[in-house]
């Protein structure tokens, strides 16, 4: 029987291609319709909305972190794909009581790689995860020539208010930024410290991105903090562009263009 080790170093053994499927990752989910896998997915949490068609008629079995266990049992799969820091530990701990689970721990774009890879070969789809694989770095290695043409720009990428908080330089989104060509000026920070004004201020920000997940950002945020930073320029980003680590990184280059 095939063994495999996920990125958390966990071994799992499979008795055959899984066929029943649950997703516990939004970005994860995305990536595995994008392996062709519709038949195989049998259950996605309520924050997996891509692809519409999946998050309107694949049965959810919660958020991902109040995941519903019993519902998961009751579907009976027989892979369970989570994430180390999307999802609860005493949860995840949990499920491996009822099938396989594979966990990613994506912190840069070749932890992605590697998954997206990992993840095909487990689901039988090695040909096509190979192809997104080799797109991907096709296409961030343009990205890259890119950015060492232009001066990094001081930048403080924040996913909450009240309080602010900061991506930190240990996490994926702090990856996204600098291969962008931006420079995180809380790159010292980890995980997702909470921030002042003063902060973003006296570290010399010149962009602040306001990103649209996990809080909402909208257009009245961005006035407030335009006012709060005069001479600071202030926009909204994607942030599924930013931190979905699955197929979504397809359209990064694409949307550092538009």
């Amino acid at each position: 029987m095939p063994s495999y080790t996920d990125q958390l170093g966990n071994t799992l053994v499979l008795t055959a291609k899984p066929q029943r499927i649950i997703s516990l990752v939004p970005s994860q989910t995305e990536l595995l319709y994008d392996l062709g896998l519709d038949k195989e997915v049998i259950g996605i949490t309520k924050f997996c909305v891509h692809p519409e068609q999946w998050f309107r008629n694949k049965t959810r079995i919660g958020g991902t972190k109040n995941i519903d266990i019993e519902k998961i049992r009751r579907l009976q799969p027989d892979l369970v794909i989570a994430n180390k820091e999307e999802n609860l530990r005493e949860q995840v701990a949990a499920l491996t009581g009822i099938a396989p689970v594979w966990t990613s721990d994506i912190a840069k774009l070749d932890d992605a790689i590697g998954m997206i890879r990992q993840l095909g070969t487990i689901t039988g789809t090695a040909t096509k995860a190979m192809e997104i694989g080799r797109q991907l770095q096709a296409d961030f290695a343009a990205i890259g020539l890119r950015a060492a043409n232009r001066r990094a720009v001081r930048t403080a990428y924040l996913i909450w208010k009240d309080p602010w908080m900061s991506a930190g330089g240990d996490t994926f989104i702090s990856d996204m930024l600098q291969r962008a060509g931006f420079r995180n000026v809380f790159a010292d920070r980890t995980r997702y410290p909470e921030i002042t004004i003063d902060d973003i201020r006296q570290r010399g920000a010149e962009l602040v991105l306001l990103s649209s997940e996990p809080y909402p950002f909208k257009q009245s945020h961005l006035k407030e903090m335009t006012v709060a930073l005069p001479g600071v320029e202030i926009r909204l980003a994607d942030g599924e562009m930013f931190s979905w680590y699955g197929s979504r990184l397809l359209h990064f280059k694409k949307y550092l263009e538009e």
